[in-house]
């Protein structure tokens, strides 16, 4: 399936003569197998008599080839698939039976999660779906505020894709004019308080135009720049990842702590935070050093860190 996605991805007509030839096989098995590429992928395909075959939006496929140099020379094992559950799930299978790093790609998730049990809609080939999986040794100083630092990582990712205007949320989301773009998932097994390892889920939206079951105001990459090589977002991620995780093992989250806030979008802004049975109200004035919330409740200074909160700014 993918060597024949590889030669529609461009969006052209292709014969069924010419798709033949290139797989090796007859033009009546080229119909079955894009019939097998529509049932698995969802992918909407043209077929016009005297032009051939052409998918209606053009793909951006993940390149095996290009990827696993880059990410072998940081010492990141790759594994690439078509279709898992969900990147994170695989992350954490493979970790029962391999080595940390481990970076997980996927071209579609069936049951992608996102944070407070959220579902992360998952298009074939259309976002970024990968979960980086990491050893961390030093107890709870090497995971406070990894998460912030993730996005962080996301971020300077998109801004460097040609998207300044991206903008962190507390606590790991990425929003770009009011619409999120990117969210962080993070997952840990074995002992927080010693050693354990962190699996980083994280989604991008890429060139996605339509979505269904999306439940709040989304945006993509290609909305504001066009369509996207996904093959040089998932490079240039993972050297930022490398680049600020490194960062944070070394020195905290405090060393990062002011590039975050000076990216806050909601900063000095009054927002309500739930914690599922309580809310409350009050100016954020930015993160502690283990990456909490700090918000002026009342006129007292209240911290809050935890992996339900949920956080939305008062209209």
């Amino acid at each position: 399936m993918n060597k024949l996605l590889k030669l529609l991805q461009d969006g052209r007509f292709h014969s069924g003569r010419e798709l033949g030839e290139a797989l090796g096989v007859s033009r009546s098995a080229v119909w079955k197998h894009l019939q097998r590429v529509q049932s698995e992928t969802a992918l909407l395909l043209y077929k016009v008599p005297g032009r051939g075959y052409r998918l209606a939006e053009p793909l951006s496929l993940l390149d095996e080839d290009k990827l696993v140099p880059r990410m072998r020379a940081m010492g990141w094992a790759l594994h690439l698939f078509d279709t898992l559950d969900s990147t994170n799930a695989e992350a954490l299978r493979l970790l029962a039976s391999g080595q940390a790093p481990l970076l997980v790609l996927a071209e579609a998730q069936s049951a992608g999660r996102g944070r407070r049990g959220r579902q992360w809609v998952s298009p074939f080939g259309q976002n970024l779906y990968c979960s980086l999986a990491l050893e961390v040794h030093g107890g709870a100083r090497q995971l406070s505020g990894m998460s912030l630092v993730v996005g962080l990582a996301v971020m300077q990712t998109l801004r460097q894709m040609g998207l300044p205007q991206a903008g962190l949320k507390w606590p790991n989301d990425v929003y770009v004019d009011g619409r999120k773009i990117s969210g962080i998932l993070l997952e840990l097994t074995g002992d927080p308080a010693d050693q354990c390892h962190v699996v980083a889920g994280i989604g991008v939206n890429v060139n996605m135009h339509e979505a269904e079951g999306i439940d709040q105001p989304w945006t993509s990459l290609n909305e504001w720049i066009g369509m996207v090589d996904r093959n040089e977002l998932a490079l240039t991620l993972a050297g930022k990842l490398k680049t600020y995780l490194d960062q944070h093992a070394s020195t905290g989250f405090s060393g990062l702590r002011d590039e975050w806030e000076a990216s806050h979008i909601w900063q000095h802004r009054r927002c309500t935070l739930s914690t599922g049975t309580q809310e409350f109200s009050g100016t954020v004035l930015g993160v502690d050093h283990q990456g909490g919330l700090r918000l002026m409740i009342d006129g007292v200074e209240r911290s809050f860190s935890g992996g339900e909160l949920s956080l939305r700014l008062d209209q």
